[in-house]
């Protein structure tokens, strides 16, 4: 199943993984920044704390 197989990698390898993706825009929040991000969908937006 590709869950199990997911699920042996890091949320942080999996976040890289992604950002290197066709279709994928990445904003970082620095420590105590606030950042907005505005979108115009269809998308579906992670937030990651990790």
């Amino acid at each position: 199943m590709k869950e199990n197989n997911l699920s042996r990698f890091t949320t942080k390898e999996l976040v890289e993984e992604l950002s290197r993706r066709e279709g994928i825009e990445k904003t970082i929040a620095e420590p105590y920044k606030d950042v907005q991000v505005k979108v115009n969908g269809p998308a579906i937006i992670l937030v990651v704390i990790d």
